[in-house]
């Protein structure tokens, strides 16, 4: 199984430089492909589950750190999870402008890149769940290993060859290995599609009307 003392050998390796100033360079690397990846990608293997506080009167809840997408927020009311539905911030306030009113809550909207708005205010504190995107925790000699290495090491390594050609000024070969990264997101992406349905379902229109797509047809 692939690690970053493995990944880091597989750099210096295809790369032909052990010189240490690539060497003390390549964790800048892997840093960055890690970043595009966890852009690039819609894959469950990012997903995290994270119970919150929702406060009794206060129309904010903070997300979990390093949040970069929330794919789903609810709360526990007498027992019911309740899934919020996602609106933006000015259909909030303007739905809910008296935010000291309070409530069941029903929606939620992104505030900022650390919060949310829901409404209604509650009326009581509740148990709250957010389903995000966050980025695997990063590998470094202490933490060898993560997603990205564990499922996704095609992918990282042409990431990470990009950059060294960059840091080597070899501007041809980052062509090729740009090539090989799309190559293997786009594989990445397929595997992610082929998830969410399993052999038994037929595609279904994205438009909620009669099915008018075929198996098989392009």
């Amino acid at each position: 199984m692939a690690n970053y003392t493995y990944l880091v050998d597989d750099i210096s390796q295809a790369a032909e430089n052990d010189g240490s100033e690539f060497l003390n360079y390549i964790p800048k690397m892997v840093n960055r492909a890690e970043e595009r990846l966890t852009r690039d990608l819609d894959d469950y293997g990012l997903v995290t589950y994270t119970s919150v506080a929702v406060s009794s009167g206060v129309n904010q809840v903070t997300l979990p750190s390093g949040t970069r997408i929330v794919k789903n927020f609810n709360v526990i009311a007498n027992g019911t999870r309740i899934n919020l539905l996602q609106r933006t911030d000015e259909y909030i306030r303007d739905y809910w402008p008296v935010s000291a009113s309070t409530g069941t809550p029903e929606y939620y909207a992104r505030r900022n890149n650390t919060t949310v708005l829901i409404a209604p205010t509650p009326v009581s504190s509740f148990d709250g769940e957010v389903v995000h995107i966050s980025r695997p925790t990063t590998l470094a000699s202490a933490t060898p290993n993560n997603y990205f290495s564990d499922f996704c090491y095609d992918a990282l390594f042409n990431a990470c060859m990009v950059e060294a050609m960059v840091f080597m000024k070899n501007y041809n070969a980052i062509q090729l290995f740009e090539q090989r990264y799309q190559q293997a997101v786009d594989t990445l992406r397929n595997q992610a599609r082929r998830t969410r349905r399993d052999d038994m379902q037929m595609p279904a229109s994205p438009a909620g009307a009669d099915n008018n797509l075929i198996v098989g047809a392009n």
